[in-house]
């Protein structure tokens, strides 16, 4: 096998997605909850507190509709990396700093040609997975790069 073709596809596991918007609505009740105590005036902390759930919002919004956009991840030895999409369109993506690859867990930090970003947090062991084994072996070429 040529290492061109050496590349490995991840499906993103629905219950991580549900841990990775829940955190972040748990975040930004306890940020709501912090600005609360803060000591100014009260309507500082009412202005404060209103951008923080509308920027949390936002962002939690963001994240559930490239979660809904993304099938699969496909990363290649050479570097190259593509999400797919609902219209089964494999698209090319950047890895951005941030992503982090452990032995059994994975979060990718991804932005496509067009300015969107995709988070996902994915799950898997080497032993039982031909898929992860060829990702840890794939990170240690492309991990330090970005």
């Amino acid at each position: 096998m040529s290492s061109n073709s050496y590349s490995t596809c991840l499906t993103p596991d629905p219950w991580l997605r549900i841990v990775v918007l829940t955190s972040g609505r748990l975040l930004v009740a306890v940020g709501i909850v912090l600005i609360l105590t803060l000591d100014l005036a009260a309507a500082i902390r009412a202005v404060t507190g209103l951008v923080w759930v509308a920027g949390g919002r936002h962002e939690l919004v963001r994240i559930e509709r490239r979660f809904e956009s993304l099938i699969a991840v496909r990363l290649s030895s050479g570097g190259e990396i593509a999400v797919l999409n609902n219209d089964q369109e494999w698209l090319p993506v950047t890895l951005q700093t941030g992503s982090v690859v452990l032995r059994s867990i994975a979060w990718l930090r991804l932005r496509a040609a067009n300015g969107d970003n995709f988070v996902e947090l994915l799950r898997g062991n080497a032993r039982q997975s031909q898929d992860w084994r060829r990702l840890q072996v794939i990170w240690r070429h492309i991990g330090a790069s970005p």
